[in-house]
């Protein structure tokens, strides 16, 4: 059985209408139009639109790939027509500012149709979703000039952008970058260098593609410091908008990936390309932060997309493959096997995947309703508190979310047994897939540094307070009902536990840097399995309520029976991961290099 999708509107609405009540969006000032109702209108026509133009495209085109030939890069069959219809219906404005032409709807309603999207095809997603980025960086830091000029054509998809930062001998550490950047007489710079690892950098989508390029001025200071970002287009727009002149950016290779084949990766030349500074001289690297935190909670959702296309095409099978008869004798008389679904070991991967995928996406769409508060709340302290959240948050919705994708992948591989091996089920895709999201917008490792290295300590801990006194407060309020017992219990406990990981982690961190290194990863992980439990008992409340007042009673059971599995079989996770960030880094660091 080949694998399938289906957007899980049911559960979506769950999250959105009952856990996070998103009604409260349309409180917001710029977001009356933003009811619950234009919420679940928007979501049907996206399903639509995954279910039937974009998920039909997936395998073939991994199988086709991009095509290299004489500068141009052209996607695979299908792409241009279905990227036609993308824009036609105005996904790429959905959360666009009205001023550029966009939609102006809510952010938290673009993280679920990002979900939807990479759930469907995740290499056509790549194009839309850099473009977003770029439109994100510029509007936070370009010149109104330049913010007319593009704004409008990166909203309504007719061009595309980019993100350049990776030099072939420098990644994470971008002070190494050797880009040159050369005032031009007339307020523009000629930009010089080589740029590789380029997400959609060449392609046949669009009319024109907007590259956001790192580069360091003539009188730039050594290191980060030094680097300053510019908007160099393919082809400069003429006097009235229009591509005219083509730039000196050229492709010089795709690269021949992994996984995500149909998103063409490229090494981009520039040769006294002309370009425009965004932001200020030598501040090009806090511009493109801007574009990159957006970047790395698209990339989490990535991780949920693949997740939950794996977990359904791996229910799919178990329940049409037979083998064997269940332990307990059997359990499909008319069948000559029993399906798969009925053996433990299957159902604890089903359970594991979809109790890991529920949580994730209330905890990834409770940060997205968080960054439309820090947006358009009038209090600037609530904007703020808001802000906090979604900076603590994005290294464990990055990294965490695509650890899940992959995971989850390879549970559904697992399912699939041999069939899931071979390509003519497309299990195997998604392992592939999912492998570049733990790596690209800054390694899961990096996003665990992040986390323990910055946030933690940012602000005095106001950063931290920002998860830590809410989970607090929910605790203290809930742990007396009886009915919340079996999920408060669990949480509270793991939830101390990790009060006394980030106690510890910072005492012996300050001591020997090693000591954060040698923790960050177990660390993150346990801080994410925390706030999923989190997610995971507020859920549980509502379904108890719901059940309660005989609503939609089967929907709420079954979140109830997935909740309990994840405290009891998924959350203990967290006491590895525990033992682990505490055990120092001596064992780590114990090796000389030379011993390797």
């Amino acid at each position: 059985m080949a694998a399938t999708y289906k957007a899980p509107l049911r559960d979506i609405r769950f999250v959105l209408h009952d856990v996070l009540d998103v009604s409260r969006i349309s409180k917001l000032p710029g977001y009356e139009d933003a009811t619950p109702d234009i919420f679940d209108a928007v979501l049907e026509e996206a399903a639509k639109m995954c279910e039937n133009e974009l998920f039909p495209l997936n395998r073939p085109g991994d199988e086709e790939g991009c095509t290299f030939e004489n500068g141009v890069v052209r996607t695979p069959r299908g792409f241009k027509e279905a990227y036609a219809t993308f824009i036609e219906g105005g996904w790429t404005a959905l959360a666009t500012h009205p001023e550029y032409g966009g939609q102006g709807l809510p952010k938290t309603l673009n993280f679920v149709v990002e979900e939807m999207i990479c759930s469907a095809n995740l290499a056509f997603g790549m194009y839309p979703g850099l473009s977003a980025g770029a439109y994100n960086a510029i509007a936070a830091h370009a010149s109104d000039e330049l913010k007319a000029r593009y704004l409008p054509k990166l909203s309504d998809g007719t061009w595309s952008g980019t993100m350049c930062l990776t030099e072939p001998h420098c990644g994470t550490d971008l002070g190494l970058i050797r880009t040159k950047a050369v005032p031009a007489d007339d307020g523009s710079f000629r930009i010089t260098g080589t740029k590789i690892f380029i997400s959609a950098g060449e392609h046949d989508l669009t009319e024109n593609i907007v590259h956001l390029v790192l580069a360091k001025l003539p009188d730039a200071p050594e290191g980060t410091r030094g680097i300053s970002l510019f908007l160099v287009p393919k082809f400069i727009p003429d006097a009235n908008g229009a591509p005219a002149e083509r730039n000196g950016v050229a492709c010089g290779a795709i690269e021949h990936k992994m996984g995500i084949k149909a998103s063409a990766t490229c090494v981009l030349n520039f040769d006294d390309a002309v370009g425009w500074m965004v932001g200020k001289p030598h501040r090009g690297l806090q511009a493109m932060f801007t574009m990159m935190n957006v970047a790395r909670l698209a990339v989490g959702m990535q991780g949920l997309g693949i997740g939950e296309a794996a977990y359904q095409g791996a229910v799919a099978y178990a329940l049409d493959r037979t083998s064997g008869r269940a332990l307990t004798g059997t359990k499909y008389p008319d069948r000559s096997a029993d399906p798969i679904v009925v053996h433990p070991d299957v159902r604890r991967n089903l359970m594991t995947m979809r109790a890991l995928n529920e949580g994730a996406r209330a905890l990834s769409y409770w940060i997205g309703t968080e960054i439309d508060v820090s947006h358009h709340h009038p209090d600037p302290a609530v904007r703020q508190e808001a802000d906090d959240l979604v900076q603590l948050m994005t290294p464990i919705i990055k990294a965490f979310l695509t650890d899940l994708g992959f995971d989850n992948a390879n549970r559904g591989v697992q399912i699939y047994g041999g069939h899931g091996y071979i390509r003519e089920h497309g299990m195997e895709q998604y392992v592939r897939d999912a492998r570049i999201t733990q790596l690209y917008e800054g390694t899961n490792g990096i996003q665990a540094m992040d986390l323990v290295g910055r946030k933690l300590s940012a602000g005095m801990g106001r950063l931290l307070r920002r998860f830590f006194h809410p989970a607090d407060a929910y605790i203290a309020a809930k742990k007396s009902d009886p009915a919340l017992k079996e999920f408060i219990g669990p949480f509270a406990k793991a939830f101390q536990r990790l009060q006394q990981a980030t106690a510890g982690l910072a005492q012996k961190a300050m001591a020997n840097p090693d000591e954060a290194g040698a923790a960050a990863s177990p660390y993150l992980r346990m801080f994410a399995l925390v706030a999923l439990a989190f997610m995971w008992a507020k859920m549980a409340e509502v379904a108890t309520v719901k059940i309660a007042a005989g609503e939609d009673v089967d929907f709420h059971q079954r979140k109830l029976k997935t909740a309990r599995f994840f405290m009891e079989q998924v959350l203990p996770e967290h006491l590895t991961a525990f033992a682990v960030a505490m055990a120092g880094a001596k064992t780590v660091m114990a090796m000389a290099d030379d011993e390797f």
